[in-house]
């Protein structure tokens, strides 16, 4: 286990309009408001269109990330993540996990890492920034490469 007290720093309404990227609108809000580090503890909103990580065949290892998307059309989300610096990148990079209905099925329901999606009417997020400490999510040998979140006194 890992963990580290966080020092919060700004706190943020963020609305994203009809037609958006989410990953664009999340990264122009984040360089626009000098947004380094922190966390998203909800948002919700209507998509046209979202990719999710997923697959409906066996997979060969079940301790192995799965990185094959599913799509979904016209969805109500409910989501939350974290946002940690890439100094490589010079930018926030967002770890989000999504749960979406899909309103013509009943509301039946697909969780997963959001890999993209377009906003259809709105997307309502509230942002938390991190002032401290630093937050980084490097990618872990051991573990697939999978980038891990890690805490930096």
């Amino acid at each position: 286990m890992r963990s580290s007290e966080l020092r919060r720093g700004r706190t943020f309404g963020v609305v994203f309009d009809p037609g958006e990227d989410f990953f664009t609108a999340l990264a122009d809000f984040c360089k626009a408001n000098e947004v380094r580090q922190g966390y998203i503890p909800m948002f919700l909103g209507a998509f046209s269109s979202v990719d999710v990580i997923g697959t409906c065949e066996r997979v060969a290892d079940p301790m192995a990330p799965v990185w094959t998307k599913v799509n979904a059309t016209n969805v109500e989300a409910i989501g939350c993540g974290t946002l940690a610096w890439d100094p490589a990148q010079d930018r926030a990079v967002p770890h989000v996990h999504i749960s979406v209905g899909l309103k013509e099925r009943s509301a039946q329901a697909h969780t997963s890492h959001l890999l993209g999606a377009t906003v259809q009417f709105v997307a309502e997020l509230l942002v938390v920034e991190v002032a401290g400490p630093e937050i980084r999510r490097p990618p872990n040998p051991d573990m697939y490469d999978v980038p891990l979140l890690e805490f930096r006194d």
